[in-house]
């Protein structure tokens, strides 16, 4: 991407704030973006978690992605519905459409997912519009995660990020490392509810030959290995080159869970890696390479090929 390409905000999941939208806008609009908003992204409807109604959301994100006039689509926030609109999308429409960027997290997981199966374009796992860490206040956004997204979207660089013609490759680090060794495979996956929740759909995913990231909020130790073993035993980590485990906030202390349940796949584990919901949010890409180094406990990720770019 680069100064004066157009961003389109859509709502595919929870309702936003208003205030932290339009302060969200402006930042974007600070980087030298052209913003247009989508028409429902501001919707309310009878089930206040929903911004808007699936019908209304939808469109919104599969006009977004078709305009040959948008080069990246951005989620304002996540909260929850973004997968009750997968079975409402053209996907023959938006996979003629090319690709461009697509951000979000947390419930967006089901986006990137899905785009995966279906596009399979590179998707970028970082803050969205509405977020506080973006929308931030008088003082600015926070800065790490600011920088961050400037450097996946731009391919400027800065600190321990590398820019290259087609994309940027920011080495994250982590805290502590659950098993050793390096691994290079394509990243993918997300939120770990949205992950275990698409089993058994044609969105199911799979780290077969790549590097799965995980990160959640808000749940207990228990309900963590409840959804790493649903997981392991959907296959979904047969061929698993590596794992890269970003924040757990509010999780208590998840670290015996995920050494107990992911230990005995045998590859490479990175944690604690600044990704996530937590302070500040790194930006990393979805569907390209990444590499994971115990010795500097840290995850290589972002580096987009040429083909991959355009």
């Amino acid at each position: 991407m680069q100064q004066g390409d157009t961003v389109a905000i859509v709502s595919p999941s929870g309702p936003a704030s208003a205030v932290l939208f339009k302060r969200g806008v402006k930042r974007l609009e600070e980087l030298g973006l052209k913003v247009v908003v989508g028409p429902h992204a501001l919707d309310r409807q009878e089930l206040p978690y929903l911004a808007g109604d699936d019908a209304a959301r939808a469109a919104d994100l599969q006009a977004a992605w078709c305009d040959p006039a948008v080069s990246a689509v951005f989620c304002s926030r996540g909260g929850y519905g973004a997968a009750r609109l997968l079975d409402l999308l053209d996907w023959d429409a938006m996979r003629e459409a090319g690709p461009k960027v697509l951000l979000g997290s947390s419930d967006i997981t089901a986006l990137h997912n899905a785009f995966a199966v279906e596009l399979g374009v590179p998707t970028l796992h970082g803050p969205m519009t509405a977020c506080a860490l973006i929308a931030g206040d008088e003082a600015g956004p926070e800065p790490r995660t600011w920088e961050s997204l400037r450097s996946a979207l731009f391919g400027t660089t800065s600190g321990t990020t590398s820019g290259t013609a087609s994309g940027t490759a920011e080495t994250v680090q982590g805290d502590r490392v659950l098993a050793p060794g390096r691994a290079e495979g394509v990243v993918s996956g997300g939120n770990l509810s949205l992950l275990a929740s698409m089993c058994g759909t044609r969105w199911q995913p799979s780290f077969d030959g790549g590097i799965a990231f995980l990160e959640d909020v808000g749940e207990e130790p228990y309900r963590i290995d409840r959804m790493l073993t649903q997981l392991l035993q959907a296959g979904v980590f047969d061929g698993v080159r590596g794992i890269a485990l970003g924040s757990w906030v509010e999780c208590g202390d998840p670290y015996p869970v995920l050494a107990d349940r992911l230990g005995p796949l045998g590859v490479p584990i990175v944690a604690g890696l600044p990704v996530g919901h937590g302070s500040p949010q790194h930006s990393i890409w979805l569907g390209a390479l990444g590499v994971i180094d115990t010795e500097s406990c840290s995850l290589a990720g972002g580096i987009r090929n040429e083909e991959q770019a355009r």
